[in-house]
Formats: structure tokens, sequence, C-alpha cells
């Protein structure tokens, strides 16, 4: 049997849309869907709830929440199998606890606190780093579908990559029908371009050649029915993936350390253009 996707909602209206492509990317894996809303309190306690619910906040239940958004799922697709799991529990340890027999998880970049897009919440930042499976935060516009947006281009971050983070952007493209663009960041040290004896293009082009022949390695057994662009680019890798995310329908990247983003990661989850996947590489 093949494991569900979830996606995490909270009543509000960020996370309703977020289901619409939990939905779409359900339907493209053809994966179950699993609802899951994590609250340690049977009413809605953020702002103002999604319009969709049709209640104020202090008729609106968890039953209530869950519901509308199961509703708006098979409306969206009417073959796919959606369940739903309330928890009592808070949010950030639901979505993990359920992530452990899930094949993703998808979450907003923000919730019911009404925070601007361009911040991180807490949830989204937690559950992306404590994963034991891959990790969707919905950065730029939400309403880029999955099955609507498939011109976006796939952009996979190759550092000290593991092959799980490489086989989900290769897997990903091959689905939405575009190519993959493999990005390895790199930089000449300072005192390289000011003390080396020879010009400062030289070691500068060392460095580019190195990361290409690293990137061409990393490539290796990619698959023949994915088109890949490789992109070597000068600067730090926390500056050129976010960068790279502007034409893009998907970025990425791996996390090395259980419960915790490294600095790349955290760049990246607050200033990409497009949706972020966090894939848990294995050591």
């Amino acid at each position: 049997m093949y494991l569900p996707l979830v996606v995490g909602v909270d009543g509000s209206e960020p996370s309703l849309r977020a289901v619409d492509w939990a939905a779409d990317e359900a339907a493209l894996h053809a994966v179950p869907l699993l609802v899951v809303f994590g609250t340690l309190w049977e009413r809605y306690e953020g702002a103002a709830p999604a319009r969709e619910l049709e209640k104020p906040s202090t008729d609106t239940t968890a039953d209530d929440i869950i519901e509308a958004a199961a509703r708006r799922a098979r409306r969206r697709h009417p073959d796919l199998v959606v369940t739903t799991e309330t928890a009592p529990d808070e949010a950030e340890h639901a979505l993990v606890c359920a992530g452990r027999n899930a094949s993703m998880i998808i979450v907003g970049s923000r919730g019911r606190s009404g925070i601007a897009d361009r911040l991180l919440g807490s949830v989204s930042r937690t559950v992306a780093a404590a994963s034991d499976c891959p990790v969707v935060v919905l950065r730029g516009n939400h309403d880029n579908r999955v099955l609507e947006g498939r011109n976006g281009r796939i952009v996979v971050g190759v550092g000290e990559v593991s092959a799980s983070v490489l086989r989900l952007a290769f897997t990903e493209a091959r689905l939405r029908q575009v190519p993959v663009a493999a990005v390895r960041a790199w930089r000449c040290p300072a005192h390289e371009t000011i003390d080396h004896p020879l010009p400062a293009v030289e070691p500068a082009r060392l460095y580019e050649e190195r990361a290409a022949r690293e990137l061409e390695a990393a490539l290796e057994g990619a698959p023949s029915d994915v088109a890949v662009r490789r992109h070597t680019v000068e600067g730090p890798a926390r500056a050129v993936l976010p960068a790279a995310s502007a034409e893009a329908g998907l970025l990425v990247i791996g996390r090395r350390t259980q419960g915790r983003l490294g600095r790349v990661a955290h760049a990246v989850l607050h200033r990409s253009a497009c949706p972020v996947v966090v894939v848990p590489e294995r050591t």
C-alpha cells in the first residue's frame, strides 16, 4: 500500500489553500491524502478563520476545520482517497508523528497568526527540521498549484547531498514533465584573490572548475528520461538557491541533521519564491 501524503491545516485561509496544493500533489503521485489538524483546544483559537468555514471563530470547532479541508480536497479531486485526523496535541508534534508513516508532509509557511508571508512560521520550521519524511513548505504564491504550474522547472541544490535529494527532484520533474536545474554554488576564498601570486581570475576559475566536476559526479546516475541542466554559480548557497527559485515550480534541498535546520536550509525557507522541499538525508 502506498504511504499517504499528509497536509497540516489550522483553519486559516493559507492552510486551506495548502490543501489544494496537497490534493494536486497526492493526485499526481496517485497516493491517498491525510488531512491532519493538531490542536490542544476544541475551538478555533486563531484570528479570523477561513471564509469557507462560514462561522465566526467563537463557533468554529476542530470538526468544522477538518471537515472543511476534506471537502475541499474531494471537490478538487473527486477520485482522491481523503482521510482525516484530529490530534489533541501541538500541531508540530501531530504532523511529525503523522510523517513517520507518510510519503511527504505539506505545510504552509504561515498559518492562523496572520504574520506576513515573508516570515516563516514556527510550525513549518519545526516540522521541516524534525520530520522523517520530505516536507514541502509552501513559500511564494500559494495559488501556484501543482497541476496548473507544470512549466516551472525543478531546482535542486547540489552540495554534499545524498541520493535521496536528487531522486526526489528527478521524480517530481518526471511527473510534472519539466526539466531539473541542478545548482552547485561555489566561492573563491577572499585571501586567494588578494594574496595569490596568480591573477585573481585564475584561482576563481579553478574553484569553478572544481564545482563543475563535483556537480557532474553527483549527477552521474541521473535518469535519461529527465532533462537536466547544470549550473555552477558563484556565491553562498544561501543566496544562490533563493535566486534560482524565482522561475521555479519547486526547490529541493537536503537536511543533514535531525531536529535542526542548517544555515542554508534556514535561509532558503525564509527567502524562496517557490515551494521548498526539505529532504532528510540518510547517513
